[in-house]
């Protein structure tokens, strides 16, 4: 299987943030294995994985199915900015966008993306290069409520809300829409 792991810090030292990159081949193995080194990663940096795991599990699973060109993989991506995870499968089908929809009754598939859609807190799909695009999802971690009389842990993420160096977390000529109902539940408090 064709494997490439990358895990980096980028180079410039006030703009660390944790990231993790891993290129799989686009078939049921490699989306689980996506799954699996998901929560391992998630787990070295001491995050919660069972929600992020979900979330990778149907990407990664829509990336395989839906994504597929023979002789293609999929590319995973997990980074950590301001206390927000965002999850990014990349794929070489550009031209198939996903779209959230109610499954037939009765089918034994085609909820994945309701999944993704109440487990994030908001998600997307970013259109690459010809033929990529990638889907997205994004989870806010917050810190637990502290006990009466005890102190406050320092948050473990650094204060950036726009990327390295105020530098837009999308790369030049991405565009990137917002899917689902996320901006519905946001107004709701869900």
């Amino acid at each position: 299987m064709n494997q490439e792991i990358a895990e980096t810090t980028t180079a410039q030292p006030a703009c660390h943030f944790p990231n993790f990159s891993v290129l799989l081949s686009s078939t049921p193995r490699g989306a689980r294995l996506a799954r699996l080194l998901a929560d391992e990663q998630l787990r070295r940096w001491g995050l919660p994985s069972e929600t992020a795991s979900h979330i990778v599990a149907e990407l990664a699973a829509n990336a395989a199915t839906h994504g597929r060109v023979q002789g293609r993989d999929f590319r995973l991506t997990l980074y950590v900015i301001d206390g927000t995870l965002r999850i990014e499968v990349t794929d070489t089908r550009g031209e198939r966008l996903p779209q959230l929809q109610q499954p037939a009754p009765g089918a034994e598939s085609g909820r994945g993306l309701l999944l993704v859609d109440a487990l994030a807190h908001r998600w997307g799909v970013t259109e690459g290069r010809f033929p990529r695009k990638t889907v997205w999802a994004e989870l806010r971690f917050s810190s637990p409520e502290p006990a009466p009389h005890a102190p406050v842990p320092p948050t473990p993420f650094p204060k950036k809300a726009t990327g390295c160096c105020g530098a837009s977390t999308i790369p030049p000529g991405w565009r990137e829409r917002p899917c689902g109902t996320a901006a519905s539940r946001r107004r709701s408090g869900r």
